[in-house]
């Protein structure tokens, strides 16, 4: 038997300019996780989770879980990342033995609010069927086995940011410069100490998702087509990672808090942002925490300076429904 994890990740500073070429932090905690068991078996089977059935109490039951999780369980991101799998064993002339298994997974993450919960399903399965085989694969490459799970595969548009910090997990830097990308197909990742993140919290909706900002929309056409507030915009978000990755290690709290908010207004500046995403930001500035979106809404990530303002905080966004937690940062190994 087979037990294997992957976590959930907040995205600190400069999301979201992973896609662009940009720089960001992240980090994974182990409040949620998605957990895979892998086992021999006389068939190959992905079991479906409870989130795949389609069994619900009543019609109230059926709405509000569509609304909460969407229409796609994990059973096919598992099957295109067996596929995707392949391909890469294929391709580096690693023989895969002939035996079956069965591969069952659940997971805490709460879905549709910008947390990687796929990313996260995604990842415990590649670190599992690396097990059960005995192939090794770089972490950089396990990233972009992830990535192209969801991009090549299913067509999803995703970027790096959330397949990276959750193959190296903790607390990374990554740059994704495009020399960087086109040289050697993936980034620059560096791992910091997790003990360098003081004071942080994450908050996420209790209630149905609204759904998120129009995120992608038609930024990343813009930005093809070189225009000069998209470009400028993905480069300053950059310089906040770089900036922020400076602030951490030099343990300027005050510098990272205005890092952390600036993140946000920038993006308020070029994107739509829905008006269930915008309570929670300002809902935790009224309590004098930073704030900005850990993807891309339903959850949002910042600091606090002390136990009194992080009470008036939760007290503030449990009444907006909103749920606050301090993430518990995987130790550096």
């Amino acid at each position: 038997m087979i037990e294997t994890y992957g976590y959930a990740r907040a995205g600190f500073l400069g999301n979201p300019s992973d896609g662009y070429f940009g720089k960001t932090i992240s980090f994974t905690m182990s409040n949620f996780r998605a957990r895979v068991l892998l086992y021999p078996s006389a068939r190959l089977e992905i079991r479906p989770s409870k989130a795949d059935l389609p069994v619900f109490e009543n019609l109230a039951d059926l709405y509000r879980t569509t609304r909460w999780r969407g229409y796609y369980g994990g059973i096919r991101i598992i099957q295109a990342l067996i596929v995707r799998f392949m391909d890469y064993c294929a391709a580096q002339n690693i023989e895969l033995e002939d035996r079956n298994f069965t591969i069952e997974y659940e997971s805490t993450i709460p879905q549709r609010l910008g947390l990687g919960g796929s990313s996260a399903i995604i990842t415990a399965a590649l670190r599992a069927l690396c097990r059960y085989y005995a192939v090794e694969i770089p972490l950089p490459i396990q990233a972009n086995l992830a990535l192209e799970t969801e991009t090549r595969e299913l067509g999803v548009p995703a970027g790096l940011q959330d397949r990276v910090v959750q193959a190296y997990e903790g607390l990374v830097y990554m740059d994704f410069a495009r020399d960087l990308m086109e040289r050697q197909g993936f980034g620059h990742y560096e791992k910091l100490d997790p003990a360098l993140l003081r004071n942080v919290y994450v908050a996420y909706r209790t209630s149905l998702s609204e759904g998120t900002e129009v995120f992608h929309s038609n930024i990343r056409e813009r930005w093809r087509q070189g225009d000069p507030q998209i470009v400028e915009a993905m480069r300053t978000w950059a310089g906040y990672a770089e900036q922020g990755r400076d602030r951490l290690l030099r343990g300027d709290q005050e510098g990272l808090e205005r890092l952390i908010n600036a993140n946000f207004d920038l993006r308020a500046k070029i994107y739509r942002i829905s008006a269930g995403n915008l309570e929670m930001i300002q809902t935790a500035r009224r309590a004098a925490a930073t704030s900005k979106f850990a993807g891309s809404g339903g959850a949002i990530v910042g600091t606090y300076r002390d136990e009194a303002m992080f009470d008036r905080l939760c007290a503030d966004m449990r009444a907006i429904g909103v749920e606050v937690i301090r993430p518990r940062l995987l130790p550096r190994p």
